[in-house]
């Protein structure tokens, strides 16, 4: 099954429930915008998107990956997640994303810096302050940003920070981005552990994936005595019943470039990783990464989903028949689009606020985006799960502001 096709048979699970017409469900599913393009880097050839899922609550906002595996199907999936999330926020965004179809890791900066260049010079005029709006997402950082943000100012002939975010500080960034999707999930987790009655004990969680969002929730936990008993990245894991000292891990990690090798560790694969026995599992790596060919096997209490997409439609259904709560991506890993926000408002305005009060509001908004969420799960009498619970706020958001526009 494709990622979009899942995207498809969640929304169709809940037209009856949102009373939406088969036409209605038509539209908001078809993405507003689709650029497509081959960058010609160097004599060679790239594909590239930018897509807009949805417009209604504002310009599409979204971040840009690099990565081997970009495709149509999976940026559109992104993007119309991207909707769902800022609308689950109650930010003045619709959704958006980009991609382009290599691997960095085989790359030198000057190549990433031609590449993100040659993207903006495609997709400039879509993009905007008040169009669409792009920020980092996997292997893109406030480097990349910058480059790009450079490249649209030479095109339009005018400085318009506002245009990208997750931008370096000296361009207009703010320092909370730096962290901040690891942030939202950290308080997330804390509120779930709250809600649901599980801090009388000590938790054990596993971690799937240690880029920046992966590492810093790690991190965090570790810093708030939950006991991480695995890590992997790309290139392997290690494992360690006892803990594993996350601050020693992330030495070795900066100074070799992978977990696999830190011998005081017991290796681990990535099945027996996501197979795991933990109180928590975080999921933040990539897309479809529990599907029917594992859900069954899954032994975690909790999912958390800092990726996109991690689970799958069909595994869904699994895991909520086992009892397993999965605190689903649009809410878990929402702390980047909404540092994201904050950082767009300051350039818009000029207005500069203090940090403090921004991280304030990061910890309001997700606290209450988690209450809103497993509230709406309960006036369902737990019928459906939090993805569902989430999906349905979300969307009756969307829908309200198309009927008010006259498009549905």
């Amino acid at each position: 099954m494709s990622v979009f096709d899942n995207v498809v048979k969640r929304f169709s699970d809940l037209k009856e429930v949102i009373n939406l017409k088969d036409d209605d469900l038509k539209y908001l599913l078809e993405p507003k915008l689709v650029s497509q393009t081959e960058l010609d880097v160097d004599g060679e050839k790239f594909s590239a998107w930018r897509i807009v899922s949805n417009r209604a609550l504002g310009p599409g906002k979204g971040g840009i990956r690099f990565h081997p595996d970009v495709c149509e199907d999976e940026v559109k999936s992104l993007a119309f997640w991207m909707s769902l999330k800022n609308s689950l926020l109650g930010l003045p965004y619709g959704g958006a994303k980009g991609g382009i179809k290599f691997n960095p890791k085989e790359r030198d900066a000057k190549f990433l810096e031609k590449i993100s260049r040659k993207y903006i010079d495609a997709f400039y005029n879509v993009l905007g302050q008040d169009k669409d709006i792009p920020a980092p997402d996997v292997y893109t950082n406030p480097q990349t940003m910058a480059w790009m943000l450079d490249q649209y100012e030479k095109n339009v002939g005018h400085h318009e920070p506002g245009m990208i975010t997750g931008k370096p500080i000296e361009l207009g960034g703010i320092a909370l981005r730096g962290d901040s999707t690891a942030k939202g999930a950290y308080l997330v987790i804390l509120e779930m552990v709250k809600t649901l009655g599980l801090k009388d004990k000590e938790l054990t969680v596993a971690v799937q994936g240690f880029g920046n969002a992966g590492l810093n929730i790690a991190k965090m936990l570790f810093a708030d005595n939950f006991k991480i008993v695995a890590v992997n990245d790309s290139k392997g894991g290690v494992y360690n019943q006892e803990g594993i000292d996350i601050n020693e891990l992330i030495k070795f990690k900066e100074e070799y470039g992978l977990v696999s090798s830190f011998a005081e560790y017991q290796a681990v694969s990535n099945d027996e990783l996501l197979e795991m026995d933990v109180d928590i599992l975080i999921l933040s790596a990539l897309e479809n990464q529990i599907t029917t060919k594992n859900a069954d096997k899954i032994k975690a209490k909790h999912i958390v989903e800092i990726a996109n997409g991690p689970v799958d439609y069909d595994a869904d259904k699994i895991l909520f028949s086992k009892g397993i709560t999965v605190v689903p991506d649009i809410l878990a890993n929402a702390g980047g689009v909404l540092v994201s926000y904050f950082e767009w408002s300051q350039n818009r305005t000029g207005n500069i606020l203090d940090e403090n009060y921004l991280a304030g509001l990061l910890n309001e908004r997700m606290i209450k985006s988690w209450y809103n969420v497993y509230n709406k799960y309960l006036d369902l009498d737990k019928k459906v799960d939090l993805r569902k619970a989430a999906y349905i706020i979300a969307l009756e958001r969307i829908i309200k502001a198309e009927k008010l526009r006259g498009n549905l």
